[in-house]
């Protein structure tokens, strides 16, 4: 599953935050309340719109966007 196909990125929706497609529920909300220790049950309870896939989306979503990420040490003198 590609994250492209359930997460959109809309300048009108959320000041351009990643959202899930059809909502304005932010993958930053999703991975905040998976970090908080909420299960994917709870999350789906909640937010009866979303799907296992969604969850898995956000989560896909976050795992390409930390790989793309450059760190550049600086070095303290």
């Amino acid at each position: 599953m590609h994250w492209q196909e359930r997460i959109v990125i809309d300048p009108n929706i959320l000041v351009g935050k990643p959202v899930i497609k059809g909502t304005r529920l932010a993958v930053e909300f999703i991975i905040d309340l998976l970090a908080q220790g909420w299960t994917d049950t709870e999350i789906l309870r909640n937010y009866p719109g979303l799907t296992q896939e969604d969850i898995r989306a956000c989560l896909n979503y976050a795992t390409d966007t930390l790989r793309a990420e450059k760190v550049y040490p600086m070095v303290a003198w």
